[in-house]
């Protein structure tokens, strides 16, 4: 493989603020980390919240730490039609006129009137991971994916350059079953 990229397969889950975990889980609260994730910094917590919507809901959705900003849910197309929200495909972090949903912790609950998306498939690569392979920030590239039986070549992937990342495509629960993607396997971008 020319321009190697390890397939990371992201289930749905919630980004909380520091104001939405106080009402989730209590004031002065702070998450609890399980596991580190593979982007620097990231971790998945041992903290869960239910997420509500008008057709059904999702009982315990992990939290991924650290607090952000502002509260986002990121789920698949098929997570947002079983539980009736509107995900529109969104970069992370850019939730202004995006779907809606209720959050339900121990302590409280929280209705997000945006933060719903089904995050845009991307690359994660640090600025020298972009030079090795002659990538750009905000590129738009398609990733090929060598499976048995569903081999297949994703488009529209969004590659997103900072010091703080590392060489990884973040895909969703969909594109993963649809590529047969297993733990630790590896895609080529070729454009």
């Amino acid at each position: 493989m020319n321009k190697p990229v390890l397939i990371e397969t992201s289930a749905r889950h919630v980004h909380v603020s520091a104001e939405h975990l106080a009402i989730l889980f209590g004031e002065g609260y702070e998450l609890t980390p399980k596991k580190d994730l593979s982007q620097p910094g990231q971790f998945a917590c041992e903290e869960r919240v239910a997420v509500i919507g008008p057709k059904g809901s999702f009982p315990g959705v992990s939290i991924l730490g650290p607090v952000r900003p502002a509260t986002q849910l990121e789920i698949s197309l098929t997570d947002a039609r079983s539980i009736g929200v509107v995900a529109p495909i969104r970069e992370s972090g850019d939730i202004e006129n995006s779907g809606a949903c209720k959050l339900v912790g121990p302590k409280g609950e929280v209705e997000i009137d945006c933060g719903v998306i089904a995050a845009k498939r991307h690359i994660h690569a640090t600025p020298e991971d972009a030079e090795k392979y002659g990538l750009e920030d905000k590129q738009i590239v398609s990733v090929k994916i060598d499976s048995d039986g569903r081999s297949l070549v994703l488009g529209d992937v969004v590659v997103r350059v900072s010091p703080k990342f590392a060489l990884a495509m973040h895909i969703d629960t969909d594109e993963s079953n649809a590529a047969g993607v297993t733990p630790g396997m590896m895609g080529e971008i070729i454009a």
